[in-house]
């Protein structure tokens, strides 16, 4: 395949709903548009917090489109302002606060087209 195009209603389709926000996914192996990698989009709700996780068989890079984060990785806190970057090594359990006052808007990039999640 040389592209493929996700529209907007067929990304909608692909929303999962949480108590602490959503994630929608736009590419990867499951969606039949990418052999190489995982890409979504995650909104985390003020106040709120996603599970504690880890990513055994690949890197994650997330980007903050809009927001305030606090990102735990390992042992270590990190806080995030709209238009900073962080990569997380696979294997390394990480999760983030929105600290803010309105949603955490962010795109997540995954280093494998078969993206796996382990809780803590």
């Amino acid at each position: 395949m040389t592209y493929h195009v996700l529209d907007k209603q067929a990304a909608e389709r692909k929303t999962i709903h949480e108590d602490w926000g959503s994630l929608t996914w736009l590419a990867g192996r499951a969606h039949g548009n990418s052999e190489s990698l995982t890409v979504g989009r995650v909104v985390i709700k003020p106040g709120r917090s996603n599970p504690r996780h880890s990513h055994p068989t690949c890197d994650e890079v997330l980007y903050l489109l809009s927001g305030t984060l606090e990102h735990t990785i390992g042992g270590d806190k990190v806080t995030l302002q709209a238009g900073d970057t962080i990569s997380i090594t696979g294997g390394v359990n990480h999760n983030a606060t929105n600290v803010g006052e309105t949603d955490a808007d962010m795109i997540v990039t995954f280093s494998s087209a078969d993206r796996t999640v382990e809780l803590e």
